[in-house]
């Protein structure tokens, strides 16, 4: 499996906006852009997409920002790298001479990969992180 530059961006940012999940108030992009090193003008394309996919809403204005739309405990990462790179299964390769044997099995571990990405959630991930950052 390939994570384009893109959707590690989008998977930092949706984990940003899960840490800030309780807070009443938008996370502004720099915020965001400047934390993870990632090109604000690249950060808002991918908000942007995210945003029309319904898994996070903008607030314009001086103390705008974004959000997510919904619970992280209900935002996987297959949700969000879909969103950015579509679906991974519709890019394994396909040749005539490749033993069918094979071809199932390529097909098993795609199918093992993306059912770990479905199953892990955005709120677990945002969690798995801040508890790294406490250990001594």
């Amino acid at each position: 499996m390939k994570l384009s530059a893109k959707a590690e961006y989008a998977c930092l940012a949706v984990m940003a906006l899960a840490d800030r999940h309780e807070v009443d108030r938008p996370v502004p992009i720099r915020e965001i852009a400047d934390a993870h090193e990632i090109p604000e003008t690249f950060l808002t394309q991918i908000l942007i997409r995210l945003k029309g996919a319904g898994l996070v809403t903008s607030t314009r204005g001086s103390s705008g920002g974004y959000r997510l739309a919904r619970d992280p405990m209900s935002i996987s990462l297959g949700d969000v790298l879909r969103v950015i790179d579509g679906d991974p299964l519709l890019d394994r390769p396909a040749r005539r001479s490749t033993p069918s044997a094979l071809v199932r099995l390529w097909e098993r571990l795609q199918a093992s990969q993306l059912d770990i990405l479905d199953r892990t959630t955005i709120a677990h991930l945002a969690d798995e992180e801040r508890a790294r950052d406490w250990t001594i």
